[in-house]
């Protein structure tokens, strides 16, 4: 028996659930029939988002800590930038889950299902997903999910950049208050930079506690052991820490690549990296998930699909992204004095806002203006003219 509804959300990630909660808070998907399917529950604080807001956001009530300045490090400049207007947050996955799911548990219209999806398509009048047990049927299907292998394909096209961004995390506790909760380290390069564009984060949470993630830019994958040995590196030899305890670990992977993972197509419309809403140029994810959803929602409330196509004002971002890429993929400049450049020649927020897609092409030209041009225009003429 094929089961129907308004609305299927495949995938209980940062998109699918932040699609759902946004559902939730309108009145206007009070009565409609919604299904959110995914392979299996997500318990495990599993990642930690951080990004940065002039105002609450629709996640304000899970912000697990916010710092209003950071420092940027390098062995070309560093300096402490106070962020005001803006924000930087941190969230944990798990209390997102948690949250997200346990407020959808109260509404008699969405239905939670855990199955294996197979498959996702649609033709112009209803969409389908098929998971091993079962089919269903809907208006529109908001997918998060991956169904190929989006690296292999991506390495057979021309002119497409594939790197990656993988990081490795250790929540460490101090046996000694050596944190101040209020000074998030953004970025810290003075570290070795052979596997590519490389730095540190450091989020402390608790005068004793801090997140400390180390993070590369590169095209292949280290071995653990190497992602394990500089972190400890780091907190002996820069924060000088001598004794603590690691009471959590997290790994991930992003893409940051030209390659174009597809919008979606008729009734099916994707969401998160699947859907193209990972920065290219950075791999921030979690604020470009936030625009989407918004899109998405305000296409449904005026009964338009909510399949749209990039404006030129996003084709410009794109462009920069390019740019970029193209320059670090081909190393004709590394990471580490690039980003130095960009901190010491503008304002943090000006940084901030261009990283969001929300500079103006006055800011835009000042940032532009920052780094070399002899590196930067025939990397800039090879993308416009491509």
């Amino acid at each position: 028996m094929i089961k129907k509804y308004n609305y299927i959300i495949t995938g209980a990630g940062c998109a699918g659930l932040s699609l759902l909660r946004r559902m939730m808070q309108h009145p206007f998907f009070s009565n409609k029939k919604i299904l959110l399917v995914d392979k299996k529950p997500k318990t495990a604080n599993d990642k930690t988002w951080c990004f940065w807001e002039q105002e609450p956001g629709v996640f304000e009530d899970v912000v697990y800590h916010r710092w209003q300045q950071i420092d940027f490090y390098s062995d070309f400049f560093s300096a402490r930038f106070d962020l005001k207007p803006y924000e930087y947050k941190m969230i944990r996955s798990v209390d997102f889950y948690q949250t997200v799911l346990n407020e959808a548990k109260q509404h008699s219209n969405i239905e939670i299902l855990f199955e294996d999806i197979q498959s996702v398509f649609s033709n112009e009048s209803y969409a389908v997903v098929k998971t091993k047990e079962n089919e269903f049927h809907s208006d529109f299907v908001f997918n998060s999910i991956i169904f190929y292998d989006w690296k292999k394909l991506a390495m057979q096209q021309k002119h497409t950049y594939v790197l990656l961004q993988h990081f490795k995390g250790w929540l460490i506790e101090a046996d000694e208050n050596c944190f101040d909760e209020g000074i998030a380290t953004f970025m810290d390069f003075r570290i070795d930079q052979t596997n590519g564009t490389t730095f540190v984060y450091v989020l402390p949470v608790e005068k004793n506690k801090a997140l400390i993630e180390f993070t590369l830019f590169s095209e292949n994958l280290l071995e653990v052991s190497t992602y394990e040995a500089a972190i400890a590196n780091y907190i002996q030899s820069f924060l000088q820490i001598k004794n603590y305890t690691i009471t959590h670990k997290e790994f991930g992977v992003i893409p940051m690549t030209n390659f174009k993972f597809s919008k979606g197509e008729n009734r099916v419309i994707n969401m998160g990296i699947a859907g193209n809403d990972t920065k290219a140029s950075s791999g921030y994810t979690f604020q470009f998930i936030q625009k989407h959803t918004a899109k998405i929602i305000d296409a449904l409330l005026n009964q338009e699909n909510p399949l749209s196509a990039k404006t030129i004002f996003e084709k410009r971002f794109q462009l920069y992204d390019r740019i970029l890429l193209n320059v670090l993929y081909n190393k004709k400049m590394s990471g580490d004095k690039l980003f130095a450049e960009l901190f010491k020649k503008n304002p943090v927020q000006s940084i901030l806002k261009f990283l969001d897609n929300e500079s103006s092409f006055k800011e835009e030209l000042k940032i532009m203006n920052s780094v070399p041009l002899v590196t930067f225009l025939p990397a800039a003429l090879k993308e416009i003219f491509h």
